[in-house]
């Protein structure tokens, strides 16, 4: 009776610890799914808007002055230039009051910046110059993001948007593949079917895919741009992998519009053992929202070649849940092992 009352209370404790376990693994894989719905949704790339609404800093360093334009300089140690506008001749100078004539015609704003303070400090103890264009020569064009070289560039004659692209320098090598122009009513609708208009704004935007327009898949993609247009990209878009995975990360889909399940898991130094194959989600954004909606995959029957490779699209978050069958299992071996003597002893008697 006593091996009975033995055995009895070791499969009493055994079956509580399944119960706790299994209770504690399921918060666990709906707050680990939860988490990455939360955690992992960066948000999505806000089209550039007008000229006049743009940061400085993101197009001022890199407009190279010229004839025509007119400039802005505040200093106001400095009154006798101080808010008043100089236009710059057609050899490329502009005369100034206590500086005289200066050639500013390629330098940019920046370099002219410096270039006063340097000419100032004859006058005053620490000057700090900054200078607006107020006007340009020529309507520009704005480049804001990842591009090589961005900035304002002066938009002369009938400019495509391949040509402008050339003309700073292509993307970074982490730019987006797909980079979103921006255009401001006066100039009419972006000529292209999958442009938004915003009446609120009094813009019209569209996205273009670098890819198709490298290679001339649709041409009319490569449109005329028009004066005070904004072409914006952003960093490259990704797709993350969590969960029972050996290295949980963000993986970058570069010149790729997707990557595959498969793919993303075998950069990811593939699933671990503990992982339930048949239970992987992807948590896909939903446009608009800050909601995602689920796709169940059974990768073994994918790796098995009986289901089709699911395609990843950018920011979607593939997660590897954990095998609770197996953590169980590994848990009832670890209870049971210690008393299978004591079962082997009453089944013998």
């Amino acid at each position: 009776m006593l091996h009975f009352r033995n055995l009895g209370s070791g499969l009493l404790v055994a079956m509580v610890c399944f119960g706790s376990l299994q209770a504690q693994q399921g918060q666990a894989g709906a707050g680990g799914a939860q988490g990455q719905q939360n955690a992992q949704n960066p948000p999505a790339l806000t089209p550039a808007q007008g000229a006049n609404q743009l940061p400085p800093d993101t197009i001022r360093p890199n407009y190279v002055l010229g004839p025509n334009d007119q400039i802005l300089i505040r200093e106001p140690q400095a009154e006798e230039i101080n808010e008043k506008p100089f236009r710059i001749d057609a050899d490329g100078n502009i005369n100034l009051p206590l500086l005289g004539r200066i050639r500013v015609a390629g330098m940019t704003q920046q370099e002219l910046e410096a270039d006063l303070d340097r000419r100032l400090r004859e006058y005053i103890r620490e000057p700090q110059a900054i200078v607006v264009v107020t006007q340009f020569r020529s309507e520009p064009v704005f480049f804001v993001g990842a591009f090589r070289t961005p900035g304002i560039y002066p938009l002369q004659g009938r400019r495509t948007l391949v040509e402008m692209l050339t003309a700073v320098g292509g993307l970074q090598p982490n730019a987006s593949r797909h980079i979103v122009l921006t255009r401001r009513e006066e100039y009419g609708p972006i000529p292209l079917a999958n442009a938004v208009a915003d009446a609120a704004k009094k813009v019209s935007t569209v996205e273009i895919s670098i890819g198709s327009l490298r290679e001339n898949v649709n041409p009319a993609e490569d449109i005329v741009l028009q004066p005070y247009d904004v072409i914006s990209v952003g960093r490259a878009e990704l797709v993350y992998v969590s969960g029972e995975v050996n290295r949980t990360s963000g993986l970058e889909l570069g010149e790729r519009d997707s990557i595959t399940i498969l793919q993303a898991l075998i950069q990811a130094g593939g699933v671990t053992r503990d992982a339930a194959k048949g239970k992987v989600r992807i948590l896909r954004p939903v446009l608009g929202t800050n909601r995602r909606y689920e796709i169940d995959v059974d990768i073994a029957r994918v790796f098995e070649g009986k289901d089709l490779d699911v395609p990843l699209l950018p920011n979607d978050v593939v997660y590897v849940p954990r095998s609770y069958n197996r953590q169980i299992a590994q848990v009832t071996g670890q209870v049971l092992l210690p008393i299978i003597p004591y079962i082997i002893f009453i089944l013998a008697q």
